[in-house]
């Protein structure tokens, strides 16, 4: 460029813009889909990636696109994607990074920022970040030199992986990613023609603050992905573990989404728990690791198993609340806790024995120190009819619901219409809940679960991260009326990328999991009461397909007819109103 005061042109060779810098380490770590919400600070990126192959996937909200970057991740085992603007694109993408955080999914959010010389003066959307997102990741990265662009992503995405995952955040200035000639032509038109010494004086200042921004990138390192294998369990917790199931005489086993964190080993995972032959209950992420109809997976009477058990074996489930902060065990019972995170094994109740390292490869080790496991046929036969005796109880209740459909019937009917390739995306609400207690998934890694942070919301993002990593496959969303009400525009996202998810909403006008406590306690439904909105018909208002199902007799002729539009392409929403029940009633967690 032309300096100020220099009687000649200094010939620079080109060079890759950052956009292009990142959409480089993209391809190089296998990413497929930039999930994003656009905005003028991360334009570059978005168009690189798309010019590379990578798919870029716009949605309406940023944490939509955050979630959906999860689903790939948990799918995948590749760190999902996302970028996001700066400011208020970053800050709406804290609740999804909080959830990817406790449900350990290696993430790498690129966040937009103001240009580099503009930062702390009053810029659009200019905050500090940083500081807002390092409580919720791994490790939050400023990037503030195009040389260090590269390898701060290189590291986001080791850092992601390795260990306990989780997400990672890098900032990238808006002016270290449009190419050099173009923000040096910014500063220029900023700066003016020098007139004066302060003039001059501001315009070598620039010039300098250029010269540093853009120069050094040739020789950068560019590993690609580094192999991040799963961390194997302790030394000696595996002879340790043998010897005490071996003098147990009533196991049990509770796998959760910490043992689904390595998601091409979920089919020899699979297998090695049901060599182990120990009675086990599935949550979270773990749910249809052993398919619908295993003779070992317990769903029902967990704590009453609980409390009789003489040995727990925890394999990626901490003792927080769901575990009624480890008093669900009984006092005397030996404690195995498997967890790549060291907190979560120790959390509330100090186990007996404690194994870090991958909980999948933890329980593999097991089965094949083991062979022929650890079987307790009469402990096993005594769950199972305890088991069996609940499930009648529910399937044989009849529609009890005040109203047009019962939720336990809708859900038995879900079951019923699921296709065999079926993924379930679960997101918050008293109807999902009741579908947790009928619905069997499929096979491993079938199930998308919200996770521990209870966040409502995450269903749409889900459902396209799956639907875009499962071509083919039948998705099927389940919302309450109040979730649907965080993703339900999303039905847009779907119909412009093709995606034909259904998605069924139990609407029962009401957010009901919390009225249903509050006004026995406190006498007041305030805050609490929704309408009985049209869903199916603002689904169509998105161009997607809308049903309604507010007939008991329709259940299955609506479901069915579902899935057969989605198979053309086009997203479901089924509009099904639902009566009130006690069925979840004292549900709540504190």
């Amino acid at each position: 460029m032309a300096r100020h005061g220099a009687d000649r042109t200094v010939p620079r060779a080109p060079q890759a813009s950052g956009g292009e810098l990142v959409a480089e380490v993209l391809g190089r770590h296998g990413v497929r889909f930039l999930f994003t919400l656009c905005g003028g600070h991360i334009s570059p990126i978005l168009a690189a990636a798309k010019a590379r192959g990578v798919r870029v996937v716009d949605t309406r909200h940023e944490a939509t696109a955050v979630f959906a970057a999860d689903a790939v991740a948990r799918l995948t085992g590749v760190p999902g994607v996302a970028a996001v603007t700066a400011g208020p694109g970053v800050t709406n993408a804290l609740t999804a990074l909080q959830n990817a955080r406790l449900a350990q999914t290696p993430l790498v959010l690129l966040g937009g920022a103001t240009a580099t010389v503009l930062r702390g003066r009053g810029a659009l959307q200019d905050v500090d970040q940083i500081a807002l997102v390092a409580p919720v990741v791994k490790r939050a990265y400023r990037v503030s030199k195009l040389r260090d662009l590269v390898p701060a992503l290189e590291e986001a995405f080791a850092v992601a992986r390795d260990g306990v995952p989780g997400p990672v955040f890098v900032e990238c200035p808006v002016d270290l990613l449009y190419p050099e000639r173009v923000v040096r032509g910014w500063y220029a038109s900023k700066a003016g023609t020098p007139k004066g010494l302060v003039a001059k004086a501001t315009r070598w200042y620039l010039d300098r603050h250029l010269d540093a921004l853009f120069t050094g990138v040739d020789g950068v390192d560019a590993r690609g992905p580094a192999s991040a294998p799963p961390p194997p369990p302790e030394a000696g917790s595996v002879g340790t573990a043998a010897l005490l199931l071996g003098r147990s005489e009533r196991p049990v086993a509770l796998l959760g989404s910490g043992a689904l964190l390595d998601p091409a080993g979920a089919g020899a995972l699979a297998r090695a728990v049901a060599e182990l032959g120990l009675p086990v209950y599935l949550s979270g992420m773990a749910r249809g690791l052993l398919g619908p109809a295993s003779l070992l997976q317990c769903r029902h009477r967990r704590t009453d198993t609980l409390r009789e058990a003489d040995l727990v074996l925890l394999a990626g489930v901490p003792c927080d609340f769901r575990l009624d902060y480890g008093r669900q065990i009984r006092p005397d019972a030996v404690v195995i806790s498997a967890n790549r995170d060291s907190a979560a094994r120790a959390l509330n109740r100090r186990p007996t024995l404690d194994v870090g390292g991958d909980p999948g490869l933890f329980l593999r080790a097991l089965a094949d120190a083991v062979p022929g496991g650890f079987p307790r046929p009469e402990w096993l036969a005594r769950l199972r009819e305890r088991d069996a005796t609940r499930g009648a109880e529910i399937s044989a209740a009849p529609d009890g619901a005040r109203g047009a459909l019962d939720p336990v019937a809708l859900c038995r009917s879900l079951e019923e219409a699921l296709p065999e390739d079926g993924l379930v995306v679960a997101d918050g609400g008293d109807f999902v809940a009741t579908a947790s207690y009928v619905l069997r998934p499929r096979a491993p890694l079938s199930w998308l679960d919200p996770g521990v942070f209870g966040t409502l919301g995450v269903g749409a993002g889900f459902a396209l991260g799956a639907a875009l990593c499962r071509p083919g496959a039948p998705v099927l969303l389940l919302w309450g009326d109040g979730s649907a009400g965080y993703g339900l525009v999303e039905v847009d996202t779907f119909v412009r990328h093709g995606l034909g998810v259904v998605a069924v909403i139990g609407n029962d006008a009401a957010w009901t999991q919390i009225a249903r406590e509050q006004v026995e306690v406190l006498g007041d439904d305030v805050g609490t009461v929704l309408r009985s909105t049209d869903y199916h018909a603002a689904a169509r208002g998105l161009g997607g397909e809308g049903l309604l199902l507010d007939d008991p007799t329709r259940r299955g002729p609506v479901l069915a007819e579902a899935f057969r539009l989605a198979r053309t392409g086009r997203p479901v929403v089924v509009d099904a109103r639902l009566g009130k029940t006690a069925f979840r009633k004292g549900s709540i967690s504190i």
